[in-house]
C-alpha cells in the first residue's frame, strides 16, 4: 500500500460523501485488478471523507462489454471482502455506459444497472459527438431516467463549443467532472474547459474517476492545494453527489 494512505497531512477531506464515478469494482475493466487493491482504493476514499462509493465499471463495445452478469458477481465479491475488512463505507453499483453499438443493445434491452434515483451515468465517445445525442438524453429522461454526462470537460470537441455545454444543461442533463481534470491530469485542455463549467455553475457532481492508486494519490495532493480551495468554494453551492437515493 501507498505511504500516502498512512501520511496524517494527506487526510484531507472532501465536503461531500459519495463517490459516484470510479473504477474500483475489481477485475472487470481497466481499473482494480483485484480485491486487494479495491480495498486500498476504498481506503483512499474513507481518506478523503466518502462514505458512500457507487461502483462504476466501463461498459464499452469491444473492449469492457459488461453486463448485470459479470458486474454483480464482482460487487457481489467486493461487498463480502468489505464486510471481511470492517471498512466503514457503503457501496452501491452502476456502471459508466460508453453511447456505442453496445450500449444501444444494452439500452433495447433495458439491461442497464442505474444507480439509487435512477441517475445513470453515460460518456460519449473521445472523437466526436454522437450525432443522436442530445435525441438519446431526452429519451432516457423520458422513460424515467436521470442522464449524467461524465466528465464532459474531457471532450476536446468542446473546447471552442461551450454552447453545447450550456443546451446540454440546460435541458436536463447532470454533468460530472473529474477531480483528476482539475488537478491537470489530462492536459490544460480537459482543465481549462472543467474551470469554465466551474465559474459558469454547469457543474453538479464530482467524481474521482479513481482507476488505481496512483490517481488517489494526485487527488490527495490536489485537496491540498490552494486552487481546490478556490475551486470546492465555487463547486459546494451546485454539488448534488449525496442526492443521489
Amino acid at each position: 500500500m501507498l505511504n500516502f494512505l498512512r501520511r496524517k497531512k494527506d487526510n484531507v477531506q472532501l465536503f461531500y460523501h459519495t463517490d459516484m464515478h470510479n473504477h474500483i469494482l475489481p477485475g472487470v475493466d481497466h481499473g482494480s485488478q483485484s480485491v486487494e487493491q479495491s480495498l486500498q482504493m476504498l481506503e483512499a476514499e474513507i481518506k478523503m471523507g466518502i462514505k458512500r462509493v457507487i461502483c462504476t465499471p466501463h461498459v464499452t463495445a469491444e473492449t469492457f462489454e459488461n453486463t448485470p452478469d459479470t458486474i454483480l458477481p464482482a460487487f457481489n465479491v467486493l461487498q463480502k471482502a468489505v464486510a471481511e475488512a470492517g471498512l466503514d463505507v457503503e457501496l452501491h453499483v452502476s456502471a459508466e455506459y460508453r453511447l456505442d453499438d453496445f450500449w444501444n443493445k444494452q439500452y433495447a434491452a433495458d439491461n442497464l444497472i442505474p444507480m439509487p434515483g435512477k441517475f445513470l451515468l453515460v460518456e460519449n465517445s473521445f472523437m466526436q459527438e454522437l450525432l443522436e445525442l442530445d435525441e438519446l438524453l431526452f429519451d432516457l429522461a423520458i422513460k424515467g431516467y436521470q442522464p449524467i454526462l461524465a466528465h464532459p470537460e474531457r471532450y476536446g470537441y468542446y473546447s471552442h463549443r461551450h454552447h453545447r455545454y450550456e443546451t446540454m444543461h440546460n435541458a436536463g442533463v447532470c454533468f460530472q467532472l473529474n477531480i483528476l481534470s482539475l488537478a491537470g491530469y489530462f492536459g490544460s485542455s480537459a482543465r481549462d474547459n472543467a474551470v469554465w463549467l466551474v465559474k459558469n455553475g454547469m457543474v453538479d457532481m464530482l467524481g474521482t474517476d479513481m482507476h488505481n492508486l496512483e490517481h488517489a494519490e494526485i487527488i490527495m495532493e490536489y485537496l491540498r492545494s490552494k486552487d481546490w480551495r478556490k475551486m470546492s468554494a465555487l463547486l459546494e453551492p451546485h454539488i448534488m453527489n449525496d442526492d443521489i437515493a
